[in-house]
């Protein structure tokens, strides 16, 4: 069984990561982006719809899956 750890908190969250995000526009379709985490732009520890990150290609989304 895979062990899924949550999004939804930033302490699982480092850069050089792999994740998964949704991003601005793909918010309706639920489409992921697969990528590396550069930076994390979310403050507070935690956030109900996921941690927002920048990813090495540039992308800006919210974490669904680590």
């Amino acid at each position: 069984m895979k062990k899924s750890i949550n999004g939804n908190i930033r302490s699982n969250i480092t850069p050089g990561l792999s994740v998964s995000i949704v991003t601005k526009k793909d918010q309706k379709n639920g489409k992921l982006t697969n990528g590396i985490v550069k930076d994390i732009l979310t403050k507070s520890p935690a956030h109900p719809y996921g941690i927002k990150v920048r990813l090495a290609n540039g992308e800006v989304g919210r974490v669904k899956e680590i």
